[in-house]
């Protein structure tokens, strides 16, 4: 099974269920995809994939995150509520993450399929702080209430999508930078702007952003996509859609994944999020339903 194009869902340290998953398919059903369409940390996820291959890459990701850790018992600092320092480590935290796991195989992305990333422009209507209590509040809404794979309240109030490829980023900062919008989610963040826009998390308008995919001619044959969730929904462990020009094979997790996406308190629950991927891999991509 060859696919042609490949979707990222977000999900913060939940995406190294996909790490696991990609480098499992890989080692028996290698793959050439001509794009890849991710958000937040499914971002992250996807360039690290070719910046650092295999799994001795993730490994090495992993190995960072853990030195990096190891001192971080709490994911907030209240006492700096009345000082200059935050009180949420994320962002620096992440920063760092992607600038030292990324920054020696920045060159390697140039050969990589294209990347699109995918953020979340608000609405012109909505100031940027109005814009993030709203955009999270929906966001939540559909995502825990109403579990939709693909949301649309978000477009509906006027959220808009915006893809940047990661290989028109020149420098490594401009890809870390790119990277830190799509997942921007205050307070664990900071409001970021991109081209005097405010911009937020991409999931705020779809955390499975198929919207990115290049679908294929009248008359041509669909195009194959592999689409890696980071959550459990209602549906079967893989299954199959298709949409104009699009064959669509989702994959979710077979159980939860352990670690929630912002939680830094606990790392070593990373590596078995990328175990589980391997595991989940090595269980369904023999299936009868994988790849339709």
């Amino acid at each position: 099974m060859q696919f042609d194009q490949v979707v990222l869902a977000g999900g913060g340290n939940r995406c190294w269920w996909q790490a696991g998953f990609w480098h499992y398919l890989n080692e028996h059903l290698p793959q050439k995809p001509s794009r890849i369409v991710a958000i937040s940390a499914g971002a992250a996820t996807a360039c690290l994939l070719y910046a650092r291959p295999g799994q001795e890459g993730a490994e090495w990701g992993l190995n960072y995150y853990a030195k990096v850790l190891a001192q971080v018992s709490k994911n907030a600092n209240w006492e700096n509520v009345f000082s200059s320092e935050p009180v949420f480590p994320h962002h620096h935290l992440y920063m760092g993450a992607l600038t030292h796991i990324l920054g020696d195989g920045f060159d390697r992305l140039k050969t990589a399929p294209e990347i699109m990333i995918g953020l979340a422009q608000v609405p012109h209507w909505l100031g940027p702080r109005s814009a993030v209590v709203i955009g999270l509040l929906i966001y939540n809404l559909e995502k825990y209430f109403k579990k939709s794979l693909h949301p649309v309240l978000g477009k509906k109030l006027g959220f808009k999508r915006v893809f940047v490829a990661a290989q028109s980023c020149q420098t490594m900062g401009e890809l870390v930078e790119l990277i830190l919008q799509s997942s921007c989610t205050p307070p664990f963040t900071p409001v970021m702007q991109r081209n005097g826009a405010t911009v937020l998390d991409g999931g705020l308008v779809d955390n499975v952003p198929i919207d990115g995919l290049l679908p294929a001619e009248p008359g041509q044959k669909l195009q194959e996509v592999l689409v890696l969730l980071t959550r459990r929904y209602p549906y079967p462990d893989c299954f199959v859609r298709e949409l104009p020009g699009l064959r669509l094979t989702y994959v979710q997790p077979r159980t939860p994944i352990l670690i929630s996406s912002w939680d830094y308190s606990k790392f070593k629950l990373m590596p078995l999020a990328y175990e589980q991927g391997r595991e989940d891999a090595k269980n369904i991509i023999f299936s009868k339903s994988f790849g339709g």
